[in-house]
């Protein structure tokens, strides 16, 4: 079993909040789609929240890799 490395692991969590922001904006397109308006505009947040958090995420990677 070998060790994670910082990188290796930023690269992880970068992944995976990806895939979570990209399946929110989905969602937010279905619910746009079947006309529920409110829950299409709470996905887009989520979505837009993921996204800034995957911002911030990165610049801490590229302090902490330095």
């Amino acid at each position: 079993m070998s060790v994670p490395t910082k990188g290796e692991t930023f690269a992880k969590l970068l992944e995976h909040l990806r895939y979570a922001q990209e399946d929110a904006a989905t969602m937010s397109h279905l619910s746009f789609a079947n006309n529920e308006n409110n829950l299409g505009r709470s996905w887009l947040q989520v979505s837009e929240l993921l996204k800034k958090t995957q911002a911030q995420i990165t610049k801490l990677a590229t302090r902490g890799l330095q």
